[in-house]
C-alpha cells in the first residue's frame, strides 16, 4: 500500500507540471504582439476562444489550424497515451531510482520494470511523432519557436533515454543476470577475504563477519541490521582487529553460528565495468527526467 500511494504521488507531481492540452498559436502572437488573451478566454492559451480567436479561426486554411472532427479525436487519444505513458515510464523511474535505489535493479533487471519502459518508449515515440508532425507542417517550422525548441531538446532527451534503455536490457542486462547467476555473496565453507566482501548485509546479501579465522553469520540478528552493526562496524570485513576496542568481549562473537573458515585469498576488486555503466545510466536517466519536467514548466509557466 506504502508503495502505491508514493507512486501515485510521483503521477500526481508530474501531471501539475504537465503543460496544457493546447497552446495559443504562437507565430500568430509574435506576428500581432498580442497576448493569447486576445483569442483564448484562458490567459495562459488553450482551450475556449473568445469571439476575436473564433473569427481568427474561421480564416485559417491548414487542417493543422483547424482539423476536422476525425483528426481533433485521433490527436486527442495520441495526445492521452502519450500523457498516460509518460505517467507509468516516469513513475516507474522515480519511484525506483529514489525509492528502491538502482542497487534494486544491479542483479538483473525486474521483467515488469523493463516490460513498462519499452511499451511506454514504443508508445511515447508513435504518439509523440503523430503530434509534432500534427502541429508543424515542416522541420523548418519547429526551430522557429519557443516551444518548437523545447520540444526539440525534449525529443533529443527522450532519444537519449531510449538508446541507453535498449543498451542496458540488451547488453547490460544479461551481463547483470549472469552475475546474479554465479552465486555472488553465497557462503562457502572456505571463503577469502574477496567472498566476505560480499556478504555484506545488503542488497539482499548475507550478513557475515571475520574473526579469527572464522566466519560468522549475523544475518538475523537484530544488531546488524542491513549489515551495520551500532554505526561502528560493517559485515563484510575481518573484526579480529577491532573487537579489541569493543565495549564487549569475544563472548558475543562465539555466541553467534560459525559458517565458514576464512582463508587467504584475492583481494577484492572494483566493480565490474558494465556495473559502473549501469549506475551512470540510471542516474543519467533519473536525471534526464528531472530535465524533462523543467521543460514541461518552462512551456507553461516560464514566459
Amino acid at each position: 500500500m506504502k508503495r502505491t500511494l508514493l507512486i501515485l504521488l510521483a503521477v500526481a507531481i508530474l501531471a501539475l507540471m504537465l503543460p496544457a492540452a493546447a497552446f495559443c498559436t504562437e507565430e500568430y502572437a509574435q506576428k500581432t504582439g498580442r497576448a493569447c488573451s486576445a483569442c483564448h478566454v484562458s490567459s495562459s492559451g488553450g482551450g475556449e476562444l473568445t469571439p476575436a480567436g473564433k473569427e481568427y479561426a474561421a480564416t485559417l486554411s491548414d487542417w493543422r489550424q483547424s482539423p476536422p472532427s476525425s483528426l481533433r479525436l485521433l490527436r486527442f487519444g495520441a495526445g492521452y497515451l502519450h500523457i498516460l505513458t509518460a505517467f507509468l515510464w516516469f513513475g516507474t523511474i522515480l519511484y525506483v531510482h529514489l525509492v528502491l535505489k538502482p542497487a534494486y535493479a544491479a542483479n538483473g533487471l525486474p521483467r515488469g520494470e523493463m516490460l513498462v519502459g519499452l511499451v511506454s518508449m514504443l508508445v511515447m515515440g508513435l504518439t509523440g511523432a503523430f503530434l509534432t508532425v500534427f502541429r508543424f507542417s515542416s522541420l523548418a517550422d519547429l526551430f522557429q519557436s519557443r516551444f518548437g525548441i523545447l520540444l526539440s531538446v525534449k525529443i533529443g532527451l527522450f532519444l537519449i533515454m531510449v538508446i541507453s534503455a535498449l543498451f542496458v536490457v540488451l547488453v547490460i542486462g544479461p551481463r547483470l543476470r549472469q552475475k546474479k547467476k554465479g552465486g555472488k555473496g553465497s557462503i562457502k565453507p572456505e571463503m577469502t577475504t574477496a567472498d566476505l566482501d560480499d556478504c555484506n548485509g545488503k542488497e539482499g546479501m548475507p550478513a557475515c563477519f571475520g574473526y579469527n579465522g572464522r566466519v560468522y553469520d549475523v544475518t538475523a540478528s537484530r544488531l546488524w541490521k542491513d549489515g551495520d552493526h551500532m554505526r561502528r562496524h560493517a559485515a563484510g570485513t575481518n573484526l579480529t582487529e577491532a573487537l579489541k576496542l569493543a565495549p564487549h568481549g569475544e563472548d558475543k562473537v562465539l555466541a553467534m553460528p560459525v559458517v565458514a573458515t576464512l582463508v587467504p585469498g584475492e583481494t577484492k576488486q572494483g566493480r565490474p565495468l558494465h556495473e559502473m555503466v549501469f549506475y551512470f545510466m540510471a542516474y543519467m536517466n533519473l536525471t534526464i527526467v528531472f530535465c524533462i519536467i523543467l521543460i514541461l514548466a518552462a512551456w507553461r509557466w516560464s514566459w
